[in-house]
């Protein structure tokens, strides 16, 4: 399972959030293979910025094994040429208009996580009827539901993006993330710490709201 990180500009200000990000979840990204979606950054900068933003991810030691948004053209003759370039991830407005997207899959888990399990189900969402021990880690393409303790970790919207959830019963949790934004506990204050709590995406920034 790759991670997508999108680079934008200023690309110094977005480094030093990844910089952050890489501190406090090291365990995200720790060996894991990243796909760089550059379609942004050359949108708002241009096709010079690609290599200069695939120099920064590299030099932060990330596992390179994908690139979007930058045409062959502008990485040939670099030692990126070689990545595989994952285009067309989204259907154009006019294949959505037409094409019903098939009905959301499910995994239902009946009982606990344990501590050094990870749970990964990209095609649609997960739901946990007991906890989620400290330790493990939860992976979902859709939304998570949680009916008990979430201590360890849960990632939504691997497919479903910031439209996916995280909800849970007790938030004790050492990481959420839903679509590529994290939050760590160190991060949510103590007001949140052991209440039920929805995890969402809002113009771009993760919130996390109680829900009793």
């Amino acid at each position: 399972m790759a991670l997508v990180l999108a680079p934008e500009l200023p690309a110094t200000a977005w480094f030093a959030g990844l910089d952050a990000q890489m501190r406090d979840a090291a365990g995200v990204f720790a060996e894991r293979p990243v796909v760089a979606d550059l379609s942004a950054a050359v949108a708002a900068g241009g096709p010079e910025v690609a290599p200069i933003l695939l120099e920064g991810l590299e030099a932060r030691d990330l596992r390179l094994v994908g690139v979007d948004g930058v045409s062959a053209r502008v990485l040939e003759g670099t030692r990126w040429a070689r990545l595989p370039r994952i285009q067309g991830r989204d259907l154009p407005r006019e294949a959505e208009a037409r094409v019903a997207p098939p009905p959301p899959a499910s995994l239902l888990i009946e009982g606990n996580v344990r501590s050094g399990q990870q749970v990964v189900f990209e095609d649609g969402d997960v739901t946990v009827l007991g906890a989620v021990s400290s330790g493990a880690e939860v992976i979902a393409g859709g939304s998570i539901h949680i009916y008990g303790a979430l201590r360890g970790r849960a990632i939504a919207g691997l497919r479903a993006g910031a439209q996916a959830r995280i909800f849970c019963r007790r938030l004790e949790a050492e990481m959420v993330g839903v679509d590529r934004l994290y939050r760590t506990a160190e991060n949510w204050g103590p007001d949140l710490q052991g209440r039920p709590v929805e995890v969402r995406c809002d113009r771009g920034a993760i919130r996390l709201n109680v829900i009793d």
